[in-house]
């Protein structure tokens, strides 16, 4: 038997979230500056055979659950392929992906058909004006479509990931949390991460998740904690009593949960990242027609992985033991 990905602290790795492509058809405000960003050549993003040939090698490794993210994956020209690509190799059990949804009314039913298990959709706004707002114009009428289209393809779990930013849609906690009460839908409330700027707007825009407990108390219901949907990764899950539904909080700054990460990232230039908050990077691609080269390259990247992100010592302006990332979010796969 093959050695698990173990890193020094103990923590065996069975995830691997990997990014498609760094190109985006959006421009959300935590995401990506105004201006935008200088997207990668062609040439440099790995391909769809190279992807699948490191996803051979982990799997073996006990890699068996796998996330396509972006950039916006679905800008990538018939990513439905590559799902049956890793939907083919033994070992791997669950494939899963992040999408803004702008795309996913056309695509939906061929990623399901190709072997895609669940999707989450990033959706940060019900109200149209202030969803075009915060993606710098998207529309969000295309989300709720691309919604639709994933419930009726058979998709399961569906999650809405909100990213809370104070200031910009905090008072809509109530209407997210209305959708999971007669819909089988899952919410996930998540913290405003520093990747790429620990900057004063950051600062400013941050709002832990006890905001969402708040708010529930407000509406007077009563919550309970569930067990969550499959792929329920950090989140601490729970329900309204009754709901269809459910909601959960995944606060990465003001409670880390580092002690239980399991999760590899692959950035679309392949570039192995053991922790989505420092800057070390492993170039994979160079060696990827060497399996036992990409095997110790993935061993050497989690040998360097430091115990915890430290996210919250940037909150405070305190100093960090390591250099964070100067990568935006959408470099690096979300």
């Amino acid at each position: 038997m093959i050695e698990p990905l173990k890193d020094s602290f103990g923590r065996v790795h069975d995830y691997i979230r990997i990014s498609v492509t760094d190109r985006c058809n959006l421009r959300c405000v935590y995401c990506m500056p105004a201006e935008g960003m200088e997207f990668q050549p062609h040439d440099q993003i790995m391909s769809f055979e190279e992807i699948a040939s490191v996803l051979r090698v982990l799997a073996p490794m006990g890699v068996s659950k796998v996330r396509l993210t972006g950039g916006e994956p679905l800008v990538r020209k018939d990513l439905e392929s590559l799902v049956g690509m890793i939907s083919a190799i033994d070992g791997i059990e669950d494939i899963s992906l992040t999408t803004n949804g702008m795309f996913l009314a056309s695509k939906a039913r061929l990623l399901k058909e190709a072997g895609l298990t669940r999707i989450n959709i990033s959706l940060d706004s019900l109200q149209p004006d202030r969803y075009e707002r915060i993606t710098r114009g998207g529309n969000v009428e295309r989300v709720l479509s691309g919604i639709e289209a994933a419930y009726e393809a058979g998709l399961d779990p569906i999650k809405l990931n909100m990213v809370l930013m104070k200031g910009f849609n905090d008072d809509e906690i109530r209407d997210f949390i209305a959708l999971t009460l007669d819909r089988p839908l899952h919410v996930r409330f998540i913290e405003y991460m520093p990747i790429g700027q620990a900057s004063e707007d950051w600062r400013n825009s941050y709002l832990p998740l006890s905001r969402v407990q708040e708010v529930c108390q407000e509406a007077g219901w009563e919550v309970v904690d569930e067990k969550g949907p499959s792929g329920n990764g950090p989140s601490r899950n729970m329900k309204v009593a009754g709901a269809t539904g459910s909601f959960g909080l995944i606060h990465p700054v003001s409670e880390h949960f580092c002690d239980s990460c399991n999760r590899l990232r692959l950035t679309a230039d392949g570039n192995i990242k053991a922790c989505l908050y420092w800057s070390d990077e492993f170039n994979v691609r160079r060696v990827v027609d060497d399996p036992q080269a990409v095997a110790d390259m993935f061993r050497k990247a989690l040998g360097a992985k430091p115990q915890n992100h430290e996210m919250a010592l940037a909150l405070e302006r305190k100093a960090q033991s390591h250099t964070p990332t100067v990568r935006r979010m959408s470099q690096i796969g979300g």
